[in-house]
């Protein structure tokens, strides 16, 4: 197995995102530049456009076959770009090809099933906060199938608005050496930050926190410890 020798794979979710580019041209440029500083190169892409919910993925059977044959590493940007799910991830490490993901890129298996168990359960999380707020909603007397795109759409836009403005303080507090999500929690916490709902801060929210600044750019990952 060649250390130098990478097969790509990028996930979006829908039709639009494949067509747009949106998110995918950020996921080849994380491969990109973690592969160009390994002084490796990528011999194949895969992409596929379906939902990370789905378990059916003809583009990573095609990956991974070629991964065997070529015995070579699957390469991903973010572990979610293969699934929010447990299982999924458990399958595929049992598979044997080896893969990393550029987030983690040092993570074991251990760590891996971690990683993936919190993003199962900030999909879980998120299903749920979109179901209450939906149900408020339509209590409210709102035409779900007339403003349910614009609900979610302003829930996700006050959620990235929240996490731009809480950037510079985790910036701050990882310049102060709190470098992982356990020790920002607690300093957050202590200094009597609340979370976007007024309350307290726990190891999930700032995972999800820190994922969505990232997401936007604002910062990069932070430890798990």
């Amino acid at each position: 197995m060649s250390d130098a020798a990478y097969i790509a794979y990028y996930r979006v979710s829908t039709e639009r995102q494949g067509r747009s580019g949106l998110g995918l041209e950020a996921q080849r440029a994380a491969v990109a530049q973690f592969v160009t500083a390994r002084g490796g190169s990528i011999v194949a892409e895969f992409t596929e456009v379906e939902s990370g919910r789905k378990s059916d993925r003809p583009e990573l059977a095609k990956a991974l076959a070629d991964c065997r044959r070529r015995k070579v590493i699957l390469v991903i940007a973010k572990l979610d770009r293969l699934a929010r799910n447990v299982a999924f991830i458990a399958r595929l490490m049992d598979t044997g090809v080896p893969f990393l993901a550029v987030d983690m890129p040092t993570a074991d298996r251990f760590m891996l099933h971690v990683y993936a168990a919190m993003a199962e359960e900030e999909a879980r999380r998120t299903s749920a906060r979109t179901k209450a707020a939906l149900a408020a909603a339509k209590a409210r007397g709102v035409v779900l199938g007339q403003n349910i795109g614009e609900l979610v759409a302003r829930q996700i836009a006050d959620a990235d608005a929240f996490a731009v403005t809480m950037a510079p303080a985790i910036c701050d507090l990882r310049a102060e050496g709190y470098t992982t999500i356990r020790a920002l929690t607690g300093e957050l916490n202590r200094r009597g930050v609340s979370t976007a709902k007024g309350g307290r801060w726990d190891v999930r929210t700032v995972h999800r926190l820190l994922k969505r600044i990232e997401m936007t750019a604002q910062v990069q990952p932070v430890a798990a410890e």
